[in-house]
């Protein structure tokens, strides 16, 4: 459960108010609700090396990927982000995470596709769904449940596919019904954090220079920028060596190439950007109650910028997948 402020301290979302005079009442944690029984993969379907109870093999994969890899990611990235633009439509008062996630297992089924994120090792216990459902204070890696989404929440899906021996790894943040004001502006500096941020990926610039760009455009609007979790390399394995911090760190000075592959993935908050996680050792909250938000898309790195390989066969399907947009 996260912490909530106490009743004289200042709100978490920034309106300078007492919480007791603002939010208090009006907001409850989120609670780990029932969680159902794993759900399986036919054998039918090529799995990574972590399904069935096995372990997560690393090796030292190229961060510049040859073509063939590159057309392999672009065919599953584009599956994961049609995934994730119909799961997206399912997020209304009354829905359980639990049934979006049974609706990712079936559609990654039907794609003949591995859930990435399903028995994924992890501190305590492996990650026993197919997709990642964080609400509201829950800042990524939330579990589905039998909790139903309630009106005024904001959800972030997290979706991840492994097809032709690839990942394709991508998340959105949507409305539950009627949101606050704050809740939808966090929403759209978020997502304008993740164009900011593959704005700045072109080659010849350190990866740093990412961060830059998402850490000024989310302060600037006063929100803050989590440190805890970052974007990864990606391509046959789900998480390479790259990392993408989504802050400036100056000694993040390796430099961006043509032909590398990674997501970008900024998690953005109201209050505190520091997190904390519960006993289950994935659901990440914020320390302080505050809402936030995320989008990620996995990005290939060409000649001049950088080309988003998660993209929706059709982006007219939701505001959030028009990069000049904003949510509705």
């Amino acid at each position: 459960m996260a912490a909530l402020p106490k009743a004289n301290e200042a709100c978490w979302c920034g309106s300078g108010k007492k919480f007791k005079r603002c939010h208090k009442g009006a907001v409850s944690p989120i609670r780990q609700g029932r969680i159902s029984p794993l759900r399986t993969v036919p054998d039918t379907i090529a799995k990574p090396t972590w399904a069935d109870g096995g372990t997560v093999e690393r090796w030292d994969e190229p961060r510049v990927k040859s073509s063939d890899v590159i057309e392999r990611m672009r065919r599953t990235g584009k599956e994961a982000a049609d995934t994730l633009a119909y799961l997206g439509t399912l997020c209304r008062p009354g829905v359980t995470t639990d049934e979006i996630d049974a609706a990712c297992h079936e559609m990654a089924i039907e794609r003949l596709s591995y859930p990435s994120p399903l028995e994924y090792p992890g501190m305590v216990e492996p990650f026993p769904k197919s997709l990642c459902t964080s609400v509201n204070e829950v800042i990524c890696h939330g579990i589905p449940d039998d909790r139903p989404l309630a009106d005024g929440d904001i959800i972030n899906l997290d979706v991840t596919l492994f097809k032709e021996g690839v990942h394709g790894d991508t998340n959105a943040t949507f409305f539950v019904g009627d949101v606050d004001e704050l809740s939808q502006r966090l929403v759209r500096v978020t997502r304008e954090c993740l164009e900011r941020g593959i704005e700045a990926a072109k080659p010849g610039r350190q990866i740093n220079e990412i961060g830059r760009a998402i850490q000024t455009h989310a302060e600037d609007n006063g929100f803050g920028v989590v440190r805890d979790f970052v974007g990864h390399g990606i391509g046959e394995q789900f998480h390479t060596d790259l990392q993408i911090c989504h802050y400036y760190h100056p000694r993040q000075t390796d430099v961006i190439e043509p032909g590398m592959t990674f997501t970008i993935e900024p998690m953005i908050t109201v209050g505190s950007w520091k997190a904390r996680l519960w006993d289950d050792g994935w659901t990440a909250v914020t320390t302080d109650g505050g809402r936030t938000a995320q989008f990620e898309h996995t990005l290939l790195i060409g000649d001049d910028g950088a080309e988003i390989l998660t993209t929706p066969s059709d982006t007219s399907t939701h505001p959030y997948w028009a990069l000049a947009g904003t949510p509705a």
